[in-house]
């Protein structure tokens, strides 16, 4: 898992250049980022639009893990071979945990298609987040940001969603222990840990997700739905609630440390 840590613009650009090869921005995509599930995929028109910026807000530290995971996995499914940029500032870990790189192969990701950099303070951050959307060739870019961002106003989140869809790169926002805010993203959510079924021999169950969709640009917002996460298929489909339900907090204290992160 290649990590750089407190990178200067400069630094990020070469390294986001060796990585996809310099290639030319790819410019409008009228992709779709599907996530397997039927519903949830129609209801999106097919998934959630590529090259655009969708938000993912998780109301406090014990959901930040569930909204990171079900960002990474989806972005992870969207290309067999491209790389992740993941930014976050420094203390991201001391705030929601060290992304473990078992964890992310036990899920079914590859460790090694993961770029994770990091930001010394929320200022370059932003700045790290818009040079990284206009580097091609990445499967998609996830910034992770906590509580409010007051660098994040409108005209910064607009500038962020114009290099994304110019590039074609699709920008997936962590916003987590914060509260959702007007923004220029293509769909916002909020997620949430949902309960998960117990496995043979009392082996923890695969992850799962409560997902609500607030804001859908030119669509109509308000579903609502509980996708699992299936290691062997790659996908996520209706949880399988037929035997024993972990609590939530169970569910979490028994995955191995970092794979919600992941």
């Amino acid at each position: 898992m290649p990590h750089e840590s407190s990178p200067s613009i400069a630094g990020l650009r070469r390294r986001l250049a060796r990585i996809t090869g310099e290639a030319e921005p790819r410019g409008p995509s009228a992709g779709r980022l599907a996530s397997g599930h039927a519903d949830f995929d129609a209801a999106l028109g097919g998934g959630l639009a590529t090259g655009r910026l969708h938000e993912f807000f998780a109301a406090d530290a014990l959901d930040a893990t569930s909204a990171a995971a079900f960002a990474a996995l989806l972005a992870l499914r969207g290309s067999e071979d491209a790389p992740l940029v993941w930014l976050r500032t420094a203390d991201a870990g001391r705030r929601g945990g060290h992304i473990y790189a078992p964890g992310i192969a036990e899920l079914g990701g590859d460790p090694d298609r993961l770029l994770l950099i990091e930001a010394p303070d929320p200022k370059l951050l932003l700045a790290c987040a818009n040079d990284a959307i206009r580097g091609a060739g990445s499967a998609a870019v996830i910034v992770e940001s906590w509580g409010r961002w007051p660098a994040l106003d409108l005209t910064a989140g607009r500038r962020l969603a114009l290099g994304a869809r110019d590039a074609g790169t699709t920008l997936l926002m962590l916003r987590l222990n914060t509260t959702p805010s007007p923004s220029v993203a293509e769909t916002r959510w909020s997620v949430a840990a949902a309960p998960s079924r117990e496995l043979e021999a009392n082996a923890p169950g695969a992850p799962a997700f409560d997902l609500e969709l607030l804001r859908r640009r030119g669509g109509a917002a308000g579903g609502h739905w509980q996708l699992e996460w299936y290691h062997d298929e790659q996908v996520f489909r209706d949880p399988a609630l037929s035997g024993a339900v972990l609590p939530v907090a169970a569910r979490r204290a028994a995955l191995p440390h970092g794979a919600a992160a992941a």
